[in-house]
């Protein structure tokens, strides 16, 4: 009989089996053989007193094993499935009037797992949710049953007993994660994985259903996972709305994206040693129909969380090859627009193929776009795809800015690997370089390393005159902020390159009169 689908009558009779394997009963023996004898003479004595421990014996030899996947550590394969567990749940709930059981449902989520996926493959991944599947299956009582579920998580249903409180599922939360947190060793690699856990009890379920309950479980499982690496999180009712708030969003989001709402401006940078335009950095900006212009710190953390993000990158791609053609047909010569690009848009293996037919697309050569990249991505990453990415789009001819460069700890070693052209001094180092002899002492040190190795210098956050001139005067090449302008649409651009260029070329003349 699976665990938590039988009638009330199975049991009944289950309870009674088990009646029966207590020794206690063993007490009665003797006196039931007297009776035997009394009434049924020496033949019906004998007959007792062989049957009667042949029925113990069989009481013993058949128990309702609970054949749940918990018990069944063969492999993946023998795991139950998201319907499986359902009907397992409808069980447990019908019953529970009538057994005075109640159950919770647990959710187990690793943290990171496309990044294990992408360092060590899927042959590794499935060996490391195998090999996880046996340790929860080991750690776990009898009666409790392991699901798998899409997307390499588990759940588990607790075997039902008559109280069960908060702290008890923490505690066996917590015991699992530290199942988990033993190194698996594949191909002489020792791996660490670890996992976040939602849980849900029955009786705070939204609905009495299977369905119900393991949603909320997942709903709290989703919330911890959001909560950092390892962390334990119960249902809540404001999750439900919490995540029915954030679908909403990732709808908006997505309209936006589709619609032209969300959309670059582009903030110019210039040379210090000639004024000259070097480029052009494409931002994101949300032209929202009702709440107007929505800056960017208030919607990218929501287009990450939506996982929008490579969505984001090709409508700014977009943008920024659109602009450059405009100016192209303006008469403009801009150089170059810069896009920066996360570790998430860096994994795609096809990335240098789709931006290369991007840029046959609007007839550009790759040198006309620059890749950038946070100092984070080369600091964390071990990752071949994004290693091999960053190397195709430098052969291919775009240029690689580090961006946000001093804020991370990428070392030497790894900014060389990655076949950089430019780096982005962070705007923290440049506030009131002017002013700061500490800020200049480190702005120099980056610079004086730039330039043995070989790389473009380019600081951003320049919001004042005298910042502009310090950094001019330490060596940097390029500079980008407020101070030079802000970030505007396509369409002012060109009147602000027509002013910016006509200052330019209306320097004051020394002469003399003959």
């Amino acid at each position: 009989m699976r665990f938590g689908t039988g009638t009330v009558g199975r049991n009944a009779l289950q309870w009674g089996m088990a009646q029966l394997r207590k020794p206690e009963w063993m007490v009665f023996l003797p006196a039931l053989t007297l009776a035997a004898f009394w009434l049924g003479g020496e033949r019906v004595l004998i007959l007792v007193s062989l049957a009667t421990p042949l029925v113990f014996a069989i009481a013993g030899a058949f128990r309702f094993v609970d054949p749940s996947p918990a018990q069944v550590t063969e492999g993946l394969g023998s795991l139950a499935l998201r319907p499986q567990v359902i009907s397992l749940l409808n069980g447990v709930l019908r019953d529970a009037p009538v057994t005075g059981r109640t159950t919770a449902c647990m959710v187990l989520q690793f943290d990171d797992s496309a990044l294990m996926l992408d360092r060590h493959g899927r042959a590794a991944q499935t060996e490391i949710l195998t090999r996880s599947a046996e340790r929860l299956c080991t750690a776990l009582r009898e009666g409790d049953t392991v699901v798998r579920l899409e997307g390499g998580g588990f759940a588990v249903v607790l075997m039902p007993v008559r109280r069960l409180d908060l702290e008890t599922v923490i505690q066996l939360s917590a015991r699992l994660q530290a199942a988990l947190a033993a190194p698996i060793s594949i191909n002489a690699a020792r791996i660490y994985v670890t996992c976040s856990v939602g849980f849900c009890l029955a009786a705070r379920s939204p609905e009495a259903s299977g369905r119900a309950l393991l949603d909320a479980a997942q709903i709290a499982a989703d919330e911890a996972l959001r909560s950092g690496p390892g962390a334990i999180r119960a249902f809540a009712p404001d999750m439900a709305r919490t995540r029915a708030d954030r679908e909403a969003q990732r709808e908006d989001l997505e309209q936006a994206l589709d619609e032209g709402q969300i959309r670059a401006h582009f903030q110019p940078q210039i040379s210090t040693d000639t004024g000259a335009i070097t480029g052009f950095e494409a931002l994101a900006r949300w032209h929202h129909p009702e709440r107007g212009l929505i800056p960017p710190s208030e919607f990218l953390p929501l287009v990450e969380d939506a996982g929008l993000s490579e969505r984001l990158c090709e409508v700014m791609v977009f943008n920024a090859l659109s602009a450059l053609s405009r100016w192209d047909k303006a008469g403009l010569k801009i150089p170059n627009v810069a896009v920066n690009f996360s570790k998430g848009e860096l994994r795609n293996p096809r990335l240098a193929e789709k931006l290369k037919w991007e840029l046959d697309r609007f007839d550009l050569t790759p040198a006309r776009l620059t890749v950038e990249i946070l100092e984070t991505v080369v600091a964390d990453t071990d990752n071949d795809v994004v290693v091999s990415n960053i190397s195709a789009l430098s052969r291919m001819g775009c240029g690689i800015d580090l961006d946000d460069f001093g804020t991370g700890s990428a070392s030497i070693t790894s900014i060389r690997r990655f076949a950089l052209r430019r780096i982005k001094i962070d705007r923290s180092f440049v506030t009131r370089v002017d002013e700061d002899r500490e800020q200049q002492k480190i702005v120099s040190a980056i610079l004086s390393m730039a330039e043995r190795m070989g790389l473009q210098t380019l600081a951003e956050g320049v919001e004042t005159p005298g910042e502009h001139a310090m950094l001019a005067q330490l060596g940097c090449g390029d500079v980008q902020g407020f101070g030079i302008a802000r970030p505007m649409p396509v369409e002012d651009t060109i009147d602000w390159v027509t002013r910016h260029r006509a200052r330019q070329t209306a320097a004051p003349r020394i002469g003399y009169r003959a």
